[in-house]
């Protein structure tokens, strides 16, 4: 198993002998424990899967690792275990607790937070946002109002167990429960009897919702070329739960069931404005991962060319729009597994990856997220990019539909037909991967298949799609030079000089403006090193002619 953002491995000598090392090994709780939680295997070397087969592990190292970590942090909770694996050898196993009403440190004042496989420090910015943002990770479960199960609304009860049970995201145990044992297990019910604040959001009367603090309120709102509000819709009156209110925004607003026409053969094909799976899922998003001890609405405003979802509240403490398609922090936990089990939203850490699929297919931009002082924006655009992406994409659903089922593969592919030609590192750049060989998951079979083809080595790798995939799809793609092979550059730049003796590269790349200039610029230099060209000057203003 790799090390990630909830698993992470150390030897054995990290808590025995004279390299022992328990303040890093306290770093890395306090990391887990203000993120997620998480397992540190003590026991198990960096470049091993297993630890070896002779190791064994004393109940006394057990209780003495223990101990020294409780000395060396502040609110950490940890769990031991000394686990057996399949070859015989053991490790200690320690689970980490996530520290869900106060910021775990070090006793010598260390802060430190879980991101993907590494434990970073806590900036000092960001440490007052994490201390007034852990309130908001239980709010869901308190009981802030006294409110027993028999005071809720029996039609939102009746209705919501109904949805449960028939729900095949729901296993057959909770299923089987009585009425009270699911209402607990999904967090409705605290065991006094009481509704948790969820419960009272889910199930509760409307003066009972209106009681609760921040409840979701949510404003619709359409702008006209110029900027000008020309209608306005809001959804304040408490009388809906978190379902309903979804539904209701969705059947009232017409716009996101307009479509945009383009050229399919001799047909014309619809392509929707907005798709009902992005839509519910930005919307999705920002009921279940508001911060819900903050004042202020949803907004969502809807210009000539785009869609704009607007949050109260801020991205959780280690999530940034740069690394959103790939981190996930459960700010409200109980929520968004009521959204999962009732199929409103899709499952954790999966609602980006799909928008990203969804927009890509249909031949859109990527959405694009944006974190202000106090809130946070999704930018969906309605404008198509390219109008025959989603011919390329059918083509793709009947030749190639083990990379359809590949999410990672068709959203790798959607941003390289966008790009044409496209380098490694721009490409994990724009997947916000943090290193190159992660790549590797999303254009592995891409590449199998031949649909992409590949031009370089290492980090020069360029990604582009076959030209076959096109011909085949009956694509009217148009014809454009980022993609030329390196030969014919060669020809094409003899060419530009003959006519145009003495140039400089800059000139160059304005007479061929669909060749990158960095592309350019290196043809141009390796064929002065290989003697086909001559040029006067220095380095920063080279002329350039033939021989």
């Amino acid at each position: 198993m790799k090390e990630n953002q909830t698993w992470d491995k150390k030897s054995l000598r990290a808590v025995i002998g004279n390299s022992k090392s328990f303040d890093e090994i306290a770093k890395d709780c306090v990391a887990f424990a203000n993120k997620e939680g998480g397992h540190l295997a003590i026991g198990i070397e960096d470049d091993d899967e297993l630890p070896p087969p002779t190791q064994r592990v004393d109940d006394s190292l057990k209780e003495k690792v223990v101990k020294r970590i409780n000395e060396l942090t502040i609110n950490v909770a940890i769990v031991p275990k000394i686990v057996k694996e399949k070859n015989g050898g053991e490790y200690l196993d320690l689970e980490i607790l996530r520290s869900a009403a106060s910021i775990a440190s070090t006793t010598k004042g260390g802060y430190f937070i879980r991101d993907n496989d590494k434990s970073k420090p806590i900036a000092p910015d960001d440490l007052l946002r994490a201390i007034t943002d852990k309130p908001s990770f239980s709010w869901e479960t308190k009981v802030s109002l006294k409110y027993k199960l028999g005071q809720c609304n029996k039609e939102k009860l009746a209705n919501l167990l109904s949805k449960i049970r028939s729900s095949d995201r729901v296993s057959t145990f909770v299923k089987q429960m009585y009425d009270d044992e699911i209402l607990e297990y999904y967090s409705l019910v605290g065991e006094d009897g009481y509704l948790t604040n969820l419960g009272v959001l889910w199930l509760g009367t409307q003066p009972q919702r209106a009681r609760l603090l921040y409840s979701p309120t949510v404003q619709f709102i359409r702008y006209d070329a110029s900027g000008n509000k020309v209608f306005k819709q809001v959804w304040d009156d408490y009388t809906l739960n978190p379902d309903e209110l979804l539904e209701s925004i969705w059947q009232s607003i017409p716009d996101w069931r307009e479509s945009n026409e383009v050229s399919d053969g001799l047909w014309r094909k619809e392509i929707p404005a907005y798709d009902e799976k992005v839509v519910r899922e930005v919307l999705c998003n920002s009921i279940a991962h508001r911060p819900y001890t903050t004042r202020g609405d949803v907004f969502i405003n809807i210009y000539p060319d785009r869609m704009e979802v607007v949050n109260p509240g801020r991205l959780p403490l280690g999530v940034t729009p740069n690394n959103i398609l790939r981190t996930t922090v459960k700010r409200n936990k109980e929520l968004s597994r009521l959204f999962y089990a009732l199929h409103i939203m899709e499952g954790e850490g999966s609602g980006y990856d799909l928008m990203y699929e969804t927009q890509l297919s249909l031949g859109k931009s990527i959405p694009i997220v944006k974190e202000g002082e106090d809130s946070v924006s999704v930018t969906i655009a309605r404008k198509i990019v390219s109008k025959e992406a989603s011919r390329i994409y059918d083509y793709m659903q009947y030749a190639y539909p083990e990379i359809i089922e590949h999410q990672k593969a068709v959203i790798a592919f959607g941003l390289i037909l966008q790009e044409e030609i496209i380098s490694s590192e721009a490409l994990s750049n724009r997947l916000q991967l943090p290193e190159s060989d992660r790549l590797r998951s999303y254009v592995d079979i891409l590449c199998t298949k031949n649909v992409v083809l590949t031009r370089g080595r290492g980090k020069g790798t360029r990604y582009y799609v076959n030209p076959k995939i096109f011909s085949n799809s009956k694509a009217n793609i148009q014809t454009t030079l980022k993609t030329i092979e390196p030969y014919r550059l060669k020809e094409l730049i003899l060419q530009d000089l003959k006519y145009h003796p003495k140039s400089l590269i800059s000139e160059m790349s304005v007479r061929l403006p669909d060749i990158p200039h960095t592309e350019l610029q290196k043809k141009v230099r390796k064929m002065t090193s290989d003697g086909e060209l001559t040029y006067e000057g220095g380095r920063k203003y080279r002329r350039y002619s033939l021989l």
